[in-house]
């Protein structure tokens, strides 16, 4: 099992829950207001005046063999809108 944290542009919002639903996630954790600046480019999005969009994040736990295709088509939505960003980080996790 897997622990997958998604950082997304606001705007992303239905297109993830569509992946999500497309790859049978069900679960998932979700913030809507979250701030943050890409590593290398992109625009800031801190809920400002000066960068008035924000952020949102999702956190869930999924089998291994959906990780590949779930980092696959968040990487096909980072590819339509590169300035807004999306990134998604896998971790492991294990159930009690």
């Amino acid at each position: 099992m897997k622990a997958v944290f998604i950082s997304f542009y606001q705007a992303f919002y239905d297109e993830v829950i569509a992946v999500l639903d497309e790859l049978e996630i069900r679960g998932f954790t979700y913030w809507s207001e979250v701030q943050g600046r890409g590593s290398y480019d992109g625009d800031p999005h801190y809920g400002t005046h000066t960068w008035p969009t924000l952020n949102a994040a999702i956190l869930t736990f999924i089998e291994d063999e959906k990780v590949e295709p779930l980092l696959d088509a968040i990487h096909q939505l980072d590819l339509s809108a590169p300035l807004q960003g999306i990134r998604a980080f896998v971790m492991p996790a294990e159930e009690r």
